[in-house]
């Protein structure tokens, strides 16, 4: 009778190891599935779209701390063009557009036009370059939409977005 209540007590501990292995095993490839679909959304370049209050179309585009007292970022003078072409914000539907510059919500932008700063001799210091700010507040609009991965054709995607006037699944920086 020993032997049966030890076999059974045996048995019985074995099921429940394997059955929590296998429970930990499925839990975690469920996490590891979700932690890859969240990585897709948000992992590679930003995508960001916006509207400013003046025409900064070929002004070049800089980011400052939040409160606006210093210079975080700018471009180098070779960091403007790419394959002999300007890196200009993409027009798109409604007046909007699509950064290409690495912009966000404390954006300024340079009196200098993309092509008056590439032709240079030296990229400007930053004591220089705070000097040439046009607007320190251009947006009237700046949404953060994803990931540059999360579309297929990201300019016509979202153009049919704006279109739709259908903003939802952005998040509005301003």
């Amino acid at each position: 009778m020993k032997q049966v209540s030890s076999f059974i007590f045996l048995s019985i501990l074995v099921l429940v190891i394997f059955s929590c292995t296998r429970y930990v095993n499925k839990e975690t490839q469920k996490t590891k599935e979700e932690s890859e679909m969240n990585a897709k959304t948000t992992a590679g370049p930003p995508v960001i779209i916006y509207k400013t209050n003046k025409d900064y179309y070929q002004n070049v585009p800089i980011v400052l701390s939040e409160d606006k007292s210093r210079i975080v970022s700018f471009p180098d003078i070779k960091d403007l063009v790419k394959n002999n072409t300007y890196m200009y914000p993409t027009r798109l539907e409604s007046g909007y557009l699509l950064d290409n510059r690495g912009i966000n919500e404390n954006a300024a932008f340079l009196s200098f036009t993309y092509e008056e700063y590439s032709k240079l001799d030296k990229t400007p210091s930053v004591i220089e370059l705070k000097e040439i700010i046009q607007d320190d507040n251009p947006f009237t609009e700046l949404y953060f939409c994803g990931s540059r991965y999360d579309y297929d054709d990201v300019v016509s995607e979202l153009n049919a977005i704006i279109l739709n006037d259908n903003f939802s699944s952005f998040k509005k920086l301003k």
